[in-house]
């Protein structure tokens, strides 16, 4: 069966953005539009009659000036496209762009002749508007700026040079990470318009069973899926458009050999269907149709049987060096800044709160780089404009709707608790006075300031009532994100769950719908005999929604079902039930039996992507089910038990350099001697109020990065779930950090304290 995809018309869009049809050219015509023959001639000037018409007709329809049809067109595009990139192109890759066309206006530099074609081929898969020259500066550019402005600081108002020594080196890191910038944005692409694939395929198959188009089924796919394939799509056809290529099947191709070194089953599944094509036996089409979504499925679970196999080495290693070592590591940091005064509190935030935190985060994306195709789900309120208002907390008073912004609850509770977590130092600058507890004479302060030894200034907080306090820290940060990201996504991940399970059942409910079509009954009865049937499901639920609408409101059926605010798909905003309710529509007008065939295929084809899916999950199930006790468990209870043992040693160190000093000024010289040789081996120590801030924001942090990890792994790229499950985990993860820190600070000290009462007593 031939090819019907070439393109008949073009859009044209003028200057006062007029959108109006432009004819092909007759063949044999001149550019200059002048015909070889009277007859071209009369039918050229009765086109342009014709055109001038109409396109007048739309300008006095809009309201526009006369002298808008008397303009000729500016240039040939296509809006659609164009409006669609605007929309889903990600806002970070437009910073992106933007500095490296400053980059290279400063300093002009040509990418490595190795590198140039892979630069250029990443720029183009992420539709960026700029040059390999202009991302090679900025990979030179930026990191030149933030290394002289980094040694300034350090120099000049730091005078440090551990500081210097972290310019320097973010300096390299980011000259190799910027270098690389287009190809992880690249990486970062295909992992997410490989997660669309599966459906693709099923999109472009499903209409292609009832309509032999190639154009028009990929059009269909790129109306149904999201992100950056349905983005990829659109260029596919707004290439053959604007003529860069002569039907949709070489632009197609053009498309599929940027995924030949990625996704061969990709291209395969699209072949087969090219395929069908050119086959004259309707059975043979529709076997190479079934034939190329098989492939898709089957070398999916493949590869990702493959890629959970090679995931548990890389996975174990991010868990050892990112999370393990370095929490294991904080065990000894107390008795660094004990005896060596030139470790600060702000070396160690440098380290656990910067360089570690963004070697895991790397390591978790190169891992997820290399995840194969898979199923991935969408944010539905980006798709559907009604659903937008469930992105804020709403409330109901007496029939009244009031919607607020997540953002004012979770800013004044993180806000909040950050600041009475601070409080020590405003009341120790205000001269509060402190206060003793716990004993006579008192074990602990609540403040707990004091007297250098060496330089003479006051340092702390090093009370026990200080370092309590300061658990509100984190507890502002894990409270103030997490509530942010889950009143943002709780709403709307609802409705997706409640979608789901109409999914899930969603096949048998369209085997039943087809059994009733194909018997002879027309659609508008047969939606209330299954809605009838399935009655207590959600799919049962739909179909009553359809029945109702047709029976109460006159609707038709298409209007029954895609109406924006009573339709059915509007209270189950799914992509696979709106196309496949779309082939029952389009179907239906070829006839009962055609809409029957077609609604069961789709119904054998979910049913098929259904059991993958699961055969996926399980696959993974190990890793993730690790990953989430990491996250739930192993991180906050490691980090508050570090924590408790951190303020003990201090709360130790502390309490024998006082005693030390007293002793030192009760005995003769030559024993003051001694006694000041051994308190010279300690130092005041680092504060356990600042140790436990820097520990703290590294647990948000690490819980952060690796529920991003276990949500890619899952689900691919899926920003819903991912930020539901970053408010979640970031809101449990944290108060149970807190709640861990707090009874073994507690504890640990008093136990800390009778040992020390009872061998001070000894020793007197």
């Amino acid at each position: 069966m031939a090819d019907s995809s070439n393109p008949e018309k073009k859009e044209v869009i003028s200057p006062q953005g007029i959108v109006a049809p432009v004819p092909s050219q007759p063949a044999g015509s001149e550019v200059d539009g002048t015909a070889p023959s009277d007859q071209q001639n009369v039918t050229t000037d009765l086109m342009k009659k014709l055109l001038s018409k109409y396109q007048s007709k739309i300008n006095k329809e809009l309201n526009l000036p006369q002298e808008a049809q008397q303009e000729s067109p500016a240039k040939i595009s296509s809006q659609e496209y164009l409006e669609f990139k605007e929309a889903y192109l990600p806002k970070h890759l437009s910073i992106y762009e933007q500095l490296c066309n400053m980059s290279e206006k400063i300093l002009k530099v040509a990418p490595p002749k190795p590198l140039e074609k892979d630069i250029k081929e990443s720029i183009e898969i992420c539709h960026l508007n700029i040059t390999p020259e202009g991302a090679t500066s900025l990979a030179y550019v930026g990191p030149l700026v933030v290394t002289l402005f980094g040694l300034f600081f350090s120099l000049f108002i730091l005078n440090s040079l551990f500081f210097m020594l972290f310019s320097v080196t973010l300096g390299l890191t980011l000259l190799i990470v910027l270098r690389q910038m287009p190809l992880f944005l690249a990486n970062n692409w295909r992992m997410q318009a490989s997660n669309q694939m599966v459906l693709c395929v099923f999109y472009v198959v499903t209409y292609m069973r009832h309509t032999s188009n190639l154009e028009l089924a990929v059009d269909f796919a790129s109306e149904h899926l999201s992100g950056p394939l349905a983005l990829d799509l659109k260029k596919v056809l707004w290439d053959v458009e604007t003529e860069k290529y002569e039907n949709v099947r070489e632009s197609l191709d053009a498309y599929l050999e940027t995924w030949r070194k990625w996704n061969m089953e990709f291209i395969e599944a699209f072949h087969l269907i090219e395929s069908s094509l050119f086959e004259s036996s309707e059975s043979r089409r529709l076997d190479l149709l079934d034939k190329s979504l098989s492939v898709m499925l089957d070398e999916t679970y493949e590869k990702m049987l493959h890629y959970a196999q090679n995931l548990k080495s890389p996975i174990t290693m991010l868990h050892m060096l990112g999370v393990i070592l370095p929490i294991l590591g904080l065990v000894i940091l107390p008795l660094i800044v004990s005896f060596m005064s030139s470790v600060k509190w702000y070396h160690i935030a440098t380290i656990y709160d910067v360089i570690v935190p963004a070697s895991v985060y790397f390591m978790g994306k190169s891992i997820l780089s290399k995840r194969p195709s898979g199923y991935g789900d969408t944010d539905i309120s980006k798709q559907n404009p009604e659903l937008k208002k469930f992105r804020n907390i709403i409330i109901n008073l007496g029939g009244a709707e009031i919607v607020m912004s997540p953002l004012i609850v979770s800013v004044l509770v993180g806000v909040t608790l950050v600041m009475l977590a601070l409080s020590p130092l405003y009341l120790h600058s205000i001269g509060f006075p402190d206060f003793g507890f716990y004993g006579d004479p008192p074990a602990f302060k609540f403040l707990g300031y004091k007297e250098s030894l060496k330089t003479g200034e006051e340092v702390g907080p090093f009370g026990l009532g200080a370092s309590i306090i300061s658990l509100f820290f984190p507890l502002g940060l894990g409270l103030g994100f997490g509530l942010w990201f889950k009143l943002r996504s709780k709403n709307v991940i609802k409705i997706r769950e409640d979608t789901k399970k109409l999914e899930a059942e969603f096949a048998s409910a369209l085997f039943q719908l087809g059994n009733r079509l194909g018997d002879g009954l027309p659609a508008e009865i047969a939606f209330g005999k299954v809605a009838e049937t399935m009655e207590g499901s959600k799919s049962g639920l739909f179909f009553q929604i359809v029945s109702n609408n047709i029976r109460r409101l006159g609707m038709s059926v298409e209007e029954a079902i895609f109406s924006p605010k009573v339709g059915a798909l509007a209270a189950f905003p799914s992509k696979i039930i709106e196309s496949s309710m779309k082939v029952l529509t389009e179907s239906s007008k070829k006839g009962p039996k055609v809409a029957a065939n077609a609604l069961l295929n789709v119904a054998r084809y979910i049913k098929e992507m259904h059991k993958v899916d699961e055969r996926l999950k399980d696959l993974l199930s190990d890793i993730i089910s690790s990953m989430k006790s990491q996250i739930n468990f192993l991180s906050p209870v490691i980090s508050g038990i570090v924590i408790g043992i951190t303020s003990m040693v201090t709360s130790i160190l502390g309490r024998l350099t006082d005693q030390m000093s007293t002793i030192q000024q009760s005995t003769d010289t030559g024993a003051a001697t001694g006694f000041a040789g051994i308190a010279g081996l300690f130092e005041e120590g680092m504060p356990t109020f600042w140790f436990q801030i820097i520990v703290g924001i590294y647990v948000v942090q690490i819980i952060y990065i690796l529920t991003i990890l276990a949500n890619g792994i899952e689900n691919g790229a899926d920003k819903l779930n991912e930020r539901f499950m970053i408010g979640r985990n970031l809101i449990k993860s944290t108060v149970l950090y807190v709640v861990v820190a707090f009874f073994i600070m507690v504890s640990f000290n008093l136990i800390a304290a009778q040992i020390m009462d009872a061998t001070l007593s000894l020793g007197g």
